[in-house]
């Protein structure tokens, strides 16, 4: 993605912010966000397959390396290979208990 295209995304999610109704503001925001809860998944299991990619089974790319390339922390390449996912779907507390 371009840095114009990530920047069109963010001008329209500005606007969002901007409706002046509070009403329609909270219903627009609310679609927005179930449209991208709905790519998180494809989007993480993207990502996670070009981070085993770049790995090669340890013998491509360091984990800094990878995460340099792709502009992520360096905790997030590791919660791959933990099976962990991103900081974004860590169990909740209970399940973190249980399990």
């Amino acid at each position: 993605m371009s840095d114009e295209e990530v920047r069109r995304v963010a001008d329209a999610l500005n606007a969002v912010e901007q409706i002046e109704d509070r009403e329609e503001r909270v219903k627009a925001k609310s679609r927005v966000m179930a449209a991208q809860a709905e790519r998180n998944k494809e989007w993480s299991k993207e990502r996670d397959e070009l981070i085993r990619e770049l790995w090669a089974g340890g013998a491509g790319l360091s984990i800094r390396q990878i995460a340099a390339r792709l502009e992520v922390k360096p905790s997030t390449v590791q919660a791959v290979f933990r099976g962990k996912g991103s900081g974004t779907t860590r169990p909740r507390k209970s399940e973190a208990q249980d399990g």
